[in-house]
């Protein structure tokens, strides 16, 4: 049970909270960071947000009022949102020069008691623009949702990026008052990769913004599959797995009744559609890239599969589940093992296994009674998840931030709730 925030409410004005981005494209970072920026400030928080390029899907979802930028900075940062893109070496070196200045610059505009950033390159700058800052530096959350090992591997191919990588980031996120993940097992991944201290970590998972699902799903899709359908949604790359999903499909006895929908854009679009017509599903296979209603096709999937490579705690998949879809997904690191049981609430199956992942489709295609079930368990789960459940307890956690930046020189004790989150780190999970 997180404590109640008032017992971390400081007097005077209210807590000022920067949160820090290099865009708002459609990811799930940007998503968490739209609904802190958009629902907790208020009375007792000012919650502003720094970006270092204004684009992105999600940007007409928050007001100009509260928005950091700095013009002459955004010339120098891809438009496409990738971190592939900010890692190659000819953008790279310009951004850890350019980036921290820009960063720096807006947060002595905001004047902030917590900055708070978000992935792995908005957390690299942000440790650049901190140092030296001395007395006037704010309290630094670095929230972290992927597993960042693995991505390193895609973002930086040649061996000395990957090595330059690694040193910054591990040095960025020692450098944290706090490192804030959306899973228990990546937080225990992050502490034993960059050796952070235990009391550093706090576990805190992705809000699910069910009341706007529920608004939201029973509108119609834009021209959907006279077949039932199979969907998937998430950033086409590598980590989603869209080409396992495309193969499992092929092979699936349910091929010739069914249609696959995969919503999202990426680096990997045209490649999956190579593929697609290479397995022979011209007809069968819809790209329909960002959709801003994607609940209305989750709430009329036969199924929804996540065959991710890896993950932090994936939206698409929660959200999902609130529409009252039957889910399928990868038992990747990390994320869909902590929010699903097996038969309970959705599938699991073994990541990288296409074999697998065309059985799961096939046994649950013939069960329609199994998949009613799986649907009913998914909703209740995902309602452990909602915006009212998850957003105090980032209030929390920014009051208590706030109170160590006010009070230096008078040791603030941090709320153990916050501490462990609901992770027992010897035991496992005491709660949802």
């Amino acid at each position: 049970m997180f404590i109640e925030t008032k017992s971390w409410l400081p007097e005077g004005r209210p807590a000022r909270v920067l949160l820090l981005l290099g865009w708002l494209n459609g990811g799930g970072a940007e998503r968490v960071a739209v609904q802190l920026y958009n629902h907790l400030h208020g009375r007792l928080l000012d919650v502003r947000l720094a970006l270092l390029r204004r684009a992105g899907a999600y940007l007409d979802l928050v007001g100009p009022e509260r928005l950091h930028f700095r013009a002459w900075a955004e010339r120098w940062f891809p438009s496409d949102g990738s971190n592939a893109s900010f890692y190659r070496p000819d953008r790279f070196l310009r951004s850890v020069a350019v980036g921290p200045l820009a960063f720096r610059a807006m947060i002595r505009e905001g004047d902030p008691d917590v900055v708070v950033s978000f992935t792995k390159g908005p957390n690299v700058l942000t440790y650049l623009a901190l140092r030296g800052m001395g007395s006037t530096r704010p309290r630094w959350i670095a929230r972290e949702g992927n597993n960042i090992v693995r991505s390193s591997l895609e973002d930086s191919r040649a061996k000395a990026a990957r090595s330059l990588e690694s040193a910054l980031v591990r040095t960025a996120y020692r450098a944290a008052d706090c490192v804030v993940a959306n899973s228990a097992r990546l937080a225990a991944r992050l502490e034993a990769t960059f050796g952070l201290r235990r009391e550093q970590l706090r576990v805190v998972r992705n809000p699910v913004d069910v009341e706007t699902i529920a608004a939201r799903a029973p509108e119609p899709p834009k021209d959907p599959p006279e077949r039932p359908f199979i969907l998937s949604a998430g950033r086409l790359s590598a980590q989603k797995g869209h080409d396992l999903l495309l193969r499992a499909f092929a092979e699936s006895r349910y091929r010739p009744s069914h249609a696959l929908v995969i919503i999202g854009e990426g680096p990997e679009r045209a490649a999956l559609e190579i593929l697609a017509a290479q397995l022979g599903l011209a007809g069968r296979v819809r790209f329909l890239g960002f959709v801003a209603n994607p609940w209305a096709w989750m709430a009329r999937a036969e199924l929804f599969v996540l065959p991710s490579r890896w993950e932090g705690f994936p939206n698409a998949l929660l959200e999902a589940m609130a529409c009252g879809a039957p889910v399928v997904a990868a038992d990747c690191c990390f994320g869909p093992g902590e929010m699903i049981a097996h038969g309970g609430n959705g599938w699991l199956v073994p990541p990288e296994n296409c074999a697998a992942l065309r059985d799961a489709l096939d046994t649950l295609l013939a069960a329609p009674d199994l998949r009613r079930r799986l649907a009913g368990e998914g909703a209740r789960r995902a309602g452990d998840f909602r915006r009212e459940v998850v957003l105090p307890q980032f209030e929390a956690l920014f009051h208590e931030q706030a109170a160590f930046a006010r009070r230096r020189a008078e040791p603030v004790t941090p709320a153990p709730a916050l501490l462990s989150g609901e992770w027992d780190w010897d035991a496992g999970f005491t709660s949802i």
